[in-house]
């Protein structure tokens, strides 16, 4: 049942942005926040509904190329996240939601498509795809790295307003010669880094928490911290 002080998360279009199970990545916001005792509602963004401005954290995951222009579409058609996001709401993309979020991408038919214009990124299609483990080094506020599985076509160069979420120690990152991972500008976080990563890397995920809100406390569970550590140690190994 819904309640004011509940924190809202919202599910944007999984029916077309959902690649290698990345909706998992609100399932472990969710969790993280009730392990606090923290009131959380799931808001799932039908293909049949625009998207709210209300809800307190965003995701959206990976796609196909038909697949991420349906859902760009569906998202200009409405200013509800660009409302949320300027109302200060966390947002959290991956992969093709990056792109969407940006200044403008290229499809495989290399039309340019205007994006949201929420990150300073703009996309190209490349020539090869990246495939593999990745790991990235942090940047502040993040002390751990980051560790995920990459899939892309994408070339993604961040323009001065957005700055890397990290720095690629191992495997594909932007696809750009600076090694950069990601993107975050504000409250907006992306990555092209599937899993759902954020399963993978606590620390990430109390940091789009957080952006939302505010400070959390800590969460003493080594279940959660041995899977991370068996991903790092198996992608060291490789």
């Amino acid at each position: 049942m819904s309640s004011e002080s509940a924190v809202r998360v919202a599910v944007v279009y999984p029916d077309l942005l959902g690649t290698y199970g990345d909706t998992g990545n609100a399932l472990v916001l969710e969790q993280r926040l009730r392990w606090r005792g923290i009131a959380v509602e799931r808001v799932r963004i039908g293909l049949d509904r625009t998207v709210p401005n209300s809800c307190d954290v965003y995701v959206l995951g990976g796609g196909e190329d038909a697949s991420q222009l349906a859902a760009l579409t569906r998202l200009q058609a409405g200013s509800g996240l660009t409302q949320a996001v300027q109302a200060g709401a966390s947002v959290f993309a991956v992969c093709a939601g990056m792109q969407i979020l940006g200044t403008w991408f290229t499809g495989s038919d290399e039309t340019r498509h205007d994006g949201l214009g929420l990150l300073d990124v703009s996309s190209v299609r490349g020539s090869h795809r990246s495939v593999g483990e990745v790991v990235s080094a942090p940047l502040a506020p993040l002390t751990q790295a980051v560790s995920g599985f990459a899939n892309h076509r994408g070339v993604t160069h961040l323009g001065p307003g957005a700055r890397p979420l990290g720095h690629v120690v191992r495997g594909p990152g932007n696809g750009t010669p600076d090694g950069a991972e990601g993107a975050v500008q504000g409250a907006v976080t992306a990555t092209y880094l599937h899993g759902p990563v954020l399963a993978r890397n606590p620390e990430l995920a109390d940091a789009v928490l957080s952006r939302a809100v505010g400070e959390l406390a800590p969460l003493p569970l080594p279940a959660v911290q041995a899977l991370r550590e068996r991903r790092m140690t198996a992608r060291r190994h490789r």
